[in-house]
C-alpha cells in the first residue's frame, strides 16, 4: 500500500490569489477572490472527505485515506473560521476608533 505525502499547504493551495498592478497597488477585488477561493478549497475538501468515506464504506477504499481526507478538511474549516474570526476582531477594533 502506497501512502501520498501531505503536501503543505501553500498560499495557492488555499485559493489565495495574487494581483498587482505595474505601480504596486493591490487590486480591489484581490481579497474578495481571495475568501472566494479559500471557501471553493474548503467546499472541495469537504467533498473529497465524503468521496474518501464512501469508498472506505463500500471496501474501494481505504481507511487511512478517508482519515486524511477527513483530517485536511477538518484543518481547512478550522482555518477558514479563525479567519473569518479575525476579520471580525479586526471590523469590531475599527468601529471602536474614534473618528
Amino acid at each position: 500500500m502506497a501512502v501520498n505525502p501531505i503536501a503543505p499547504a501553500s498560499a495557492t493551495t488555499i485559493g489565495a490569489v495574487d494581483r498587482t498592478s505595474e505601480g504596486g497597488a493591490s487590486d480591489p477585488d484581490a481579497f474578495g477572490d481571495a475568501i472566494t477561493g479559500l471557501l471553493g478549497s474548503v467546499e472541495q475538501s469537504g467533498r473529497d472527505a465524503n468521496t474518501a468515506v464512501s469508498r472506505m464504506m463500500d471496501g474501494s477504499g481505504d481507511v487511512h485515506d478517508a482519515m486524511i481526507a477527513l483530517q485536511r478538511a477538518e484543518i481547512s474549516f478550522e482555518l477558514t473560521t479563525q479567519i473569518r474570526n479575525k476579520l471580525i476582531e479586526a471590523y469590531q477594533q475599527i468601529m471602536r476608533m474614534p473618528v
